[in-house]
């Protein structure tokens, strides 16, 4: 089995008692432009071996990485998320961080709903991304990429999102109707806006979803879904790390890489997926 950050990692830091625990989930099921993203959890186990243990200061692997076999993403949607809704679920009542590795972006309704299941605590949900993911059944689909926050929204997870720059009126009202709080990617690049406080009333407890299609295309070409005028590598990263300051992480996913063959990309997303993981720490 490939494991994250395999080069680097001691014997003691890489059991089953690791405060991280990696679950890859190569899922690709509603994906609605380009493809690839079940390949996106093995290139970033591969890239992470080039990492090195420190980061923005902080050596997450010190707590212990311990890397899941991959989910079964076979069968009904429904059966998939509750799948992996029980892997995140076990994580948090072990007293772990899960960090999901994509695979599309609806995987981030199984992964949060365990989360919640086991905390029994509000909690609310830090997004970057290029799309509100919003839309209702979008295509027919329920637990499609692009519906996945609306359903999270239903089910009570508060929303902060972050670097928005498509979306259609659906989506717009459902942000009225849920009480999303975000700010899109114009203003955040255009006048280069690298902190954002939070609402004083947003949970205290807080999941990271991270798609890669938040990034910049020039950044971040390896995506279904890629959008011009992204943010940047340093500022996405930096509008999370100010978002947490005063709360705590629960867990994260990063989603949506689609390997195209040049090893940057992914080796982007697996520092992406380690300096998220610093934040946790911090």
């Amino acid at each position: 089995m490939s494991i994250f950050l395999d080069s680097e990692l001691t014997t003691a830091e890489r059991g089953e008692d690791a405060r991280f625990r990696i679950i890859p989930v190569p899922l690709e099921r509603t994906v609605s432009y380009g493809s690839g993203t079940a390949g996106g959890p093995a290139a970033i186990i591969e890239a992470s071996n080039e990492l090195e243990r420190i980061t923005n200061g902080a050596e997450p692997c010190a707590q212990g990485i311990y890397t899941e076999p991959p989910l079964d993403c076979d069968g009904p949607l429904p059966e998939v998320m509750e799948r992996l809704a029980q892997r995140t679920e076990a994580a948090i009542r072990a007293g772990r961080v899960p960090v999901m590795l994509g695979g599309e972006h609806s995987l981030s309704f199984g992964a949060v709903m365990g989360v919640a299941r086991a905390l029994g605590q509000p909690l609310g949900l830090v997004q970057i991304d290029a799309h509100a993911d919003l839309r209702i059944a979008y295509q027919g689909e329920k637990h499609s990429h692009a519906s996945v926050m609306h359903l999270l929204a239903e089910e009570g997870i508060r929303l902060a999102q972050f670097g928005v720059r498509a979306l259609c009126q659906q989506e717009m009202d459902e942000r009225a109707r849920h009480g999303v709080f975000y700010k899109d990617a114009e203003e955040l690049v255009t006048t280069n806006i690298h902190a954002i406080d939070l609402p004083e009333d947003f949970p205290q407890l807080v999941y990271v979803s991270f798609d890669v299609d938040g990034l910049d295309p020039a950044q971040m070409p390896a995506t279904g879904t890629p959008v011009p005028g992204g943010l940047g590598y340093y500022q996405a990263l930096h509008l999370v790390e100010h978002a947490l300051k005063g709360r705590k992480c629960v867990g994260l996913d990063v989603v949506e890489l689609a390997p195209d063959g040049n090893a940057a990309w992914d080796f982007t997303a697996a520092q992406i997926v380690y300096r998220l993981m610093a934040a946790c720490t911090a």
